[in-house]
């Protein structure tokens, strides 16, 4: 996995969230598959239950379930 800091932005108002990993944009993902495929591409194997349970990755604007501004219903 790695000691590295990422980061999930708040959601835009046209849905996905921004990665960072220590500081650097690695996309706009729309969904956790997405983040695990930014994280691949940058050389870090993380799987959904790392993801989804490390203190390293920081969500902003809501957890994982939330990918979208508008609200649920």
């Amino acid at each position: 996995m790695g000691d590295h800091l990422i980061v999930i932005g708040r959601p835009s108002p046209t849905g996905g969230r921004r990665v960072r990993v220590d500081g650097t944009i690695l996309g706009l993902a729309h969904g956790t598959r997405d983040v695990l495929e930014f994280l691949r591409r940058a050389g870090l194997e993380w799987g959904e239950a790392d993801l989804l349970g490390s203190e390293l990755v920081e969500w902003k604007g809501g957890g994982p379930e939330v990918w979208t501004t508008e609200p649920p219903g």
